[in-house]
């Protein structure tokens, strides 16, 4: 049977709190469509958050001290209010998640999940949906905020809540099986052109084009 994500390697970062069906739905989804996941944290077990209790003790594939975010293609986020509270505080996954939002990788964050893509300074003109105490902290990131039960752009899936977890499921493997969005690396990579500055000289003028990076241009 050919399944849309052979071959897939996919992160899910997380810490203890994570909302457990936010991470064991979608995961489940990824594995049957052949993805290998693998549970990104500080600890060697992370405990999950079932509704109003502590839930399940999962085991970590691989401490965040030792990942290197280069080997995966995708990364997953769960919800719950302590996970990504944690996780936002932390520069070692701040930097982990940073790669994807630079690399134009594909991101699924649902819930209180796009708390940490906050931290990254990297959600300024992206769409996004979340859990709603967190609206104002993604407009004021510089985010359009929609009150939807999923928001895709340019690789970025986003979720409110575990009711919206089908389409949250759909959306993440659309955008995981299509991979690195090219649009979204030129967007990170745009650089603002060099202005003349009609005061100069033409030899002056052409000593700031000499020193230009020939690269800036693409």
């Amino acid at each position: 049977m050919n399944k849309k994500l052979n071959g897939i390697k996919v992160a899910v970062l997380i810490d203890h709190g994570f909302e457990q069906v936010e991470m064991t739905a979608p995961v489940t989804a990824l594995k049957e469509q052949g993805a290998s996941v693998f549970i990104i944290s500080n600890h060697d077990r992370v405990k999950g958050w079932e509704h109003l209790k502590w839930g399940v003790e999962f085991k970590t594939d691989v401490l965040l001290d030792k990942a290197l975010p280069a080997q995966y293609d995708a990364l997953l986020f769960p919800g719950g209010v302590m996970n990504p509270d944690k996780l936002r505080m932390d520069p070692k996954a701040v930097r982990f998640v940073k790669h994807f939002m630079e690399s134009g990788k594909p991101i699924a964050a649902i819930c209180h999940g796009p708390w940490t893509l906050i931290e990254t300074g990297m959600m300024k003109g992206r769409k996004a949906t979340s859990w709603p105490s967190l609206k104002t902290d993604l407009i004021n990131a510089g985010a359009s905020w929609s009150d939807e039960e999923v928001v895709v752009d340019k690789g970025l899936v986003t979720s409110r809540k575990p009711d919206d977890i089908p389409a949250f499921n759909k959306k993440m493997i659309e955008e995981f099986a299509e991979g690195i969005h090219k649009n979204r690396i030129q967007q990170v990579n745009q650089k603002p052109p060099v202005k003349k500055d009609k005061r100069q000289s033409t030899k002056n003028f052409q000593t700031v084009e000499d020193q230009r990076n020939p690269q800036d241009n693409f």
